[in-house]
């Protein structure tokens, strides 16, 4: 396992480092002008070529990365063009404030979509599997927008319940806390709990014919010890997979949510680097999470080897 997770941490740095060049590449191409954005519509062609100059946008563009891979390094990321702050204090506030929304998100994606999923199949065929496959439909059809746009008119307009934008700390209090991520969480989740329930079903539904669960109700093994035991322990294994995947979808799904709740996150601070055309805050926000999603496929592979014992990473298995 050690050895397996050395293997896998150089992994995450190639990948990283292949993602910082194109990532690099990507905003060195975008329209506009950084320095013409930073001093307006008014600035003389001087003052324009001396703040490139002072940037570093006339230098060639490999020794423009290396200064930029290399404050990456260092853990400095660099000073907001617009903001005119160092980048690690703004971003470290609002990957923490995405990060209670996503962990919110997929923990309720995985509790919910896997029992949604076990419930379905033990009752195969039944009203309650045909109602849940019904609802899967449904939610995967529709994109986050659109429940965003459904909860504020319900929960917000008509019942007035929650507060339609903004974040407060738990420092505020608990309840009001709660109020301002119950709506930006079920936004996130619907879909992606669809996406759990219906692959932990068709899993569960594979394993449960399969030789060992039969032999072991044939031994008169409780249901309930077969189905946890035996049956929902393998099933995970493909479910495991698709949560460490559905956590880049998630961070996709987090900038329309954050953008339309106007939650203070990751995908929100990305929105605005974008729409003024701050470099170094779009490059960080999209090394982090790049970061992310490495280290979400990371802790799945690792999950494997404590649902599957026949899985030995880091040697070969015969048989």
């Amino acid at each position: 396992m050690f050895g397996y997770l050395l293997q896998r941490l150089l992994y995450i740095f190639v990948i990283v480092a292949v993602m910082s060049v194109l990532i690099f590449w990507i905003t060195q191409i975008m329209p506009g002008n950084v320095a013409y954005m930073i001093l307006g519509d008014f600035a003389g062609m001087d003052q324009i070529l001396a703040l490139e100059q002072k940037l570093g946008l006339h230098d060639p563009i490999h020794v423009q990365y290396w200064r930029w891979a290399q404050g990456l390094l260092q853990f400095d990321l660099g000073d907001s063009l617009i903001m005119e702050r160092p980048i690690a204090p703004i971003l470290f506030d609002a990957i923490g404030n995405s990060a209670i929304l996503a962990l919110s998100s997929i923990g309720l994606v995985a509790l919910v979509g896997i029992w949604l999923g076990v419930y379905s199949a033990i009752h195969h065929g039944k009203a309650g599997d045909h109602i849940v496959s019904l609802a899967t439909y449904v939610t995967l059809a529709v994109p986050e927008f659109f429940w965003c746009v459904l909860l504020i008119i319900l929960f917000v307009g008509y019942l007035g319940w929650f507060p339609a934008t903004g974040y407060t700390s738990l420092s505020e209090g608990f309840f009001v806390w709660a109020q301002h991520l119950i709506l930006p969480v079920v936004a996130l989740v619907m879909g992606l709990m669809a996406h759990v329930s219906r692959l932990t079903r068709s899993s569960m539904l594979e394993v449960m014919h399969s030789q060992y669960v039969l032999a072991a109700r044939a031994k008169g093994v409780p249901e309930g010890l077969v189905i946890r035991r035996h049956a929902l322990r393998n099933a995970l294994l493909p479910t495991i997979t698709v949560l460490a995947i559905d956590v880049g979808v998630l961070m996709g799904g987090i900038v329309v949510v954050e953008t339309i709740f106007s939650y203070p996150g990751l995908g929100r601070l990305l929105i605005f680097a974008i729409q003024q055309m701050d470099v170094p805050l779009i490059q960080a926000c999209l090394i982090v999470v790049t970061i992310v999603y490495a280290v979400a496929n990371l802790l799945a592979d690792i999950l494997y080897t404590f649902l599957n014992p026949r899985i030995r990473y880091g040697s070969s298995v015969n048989g």
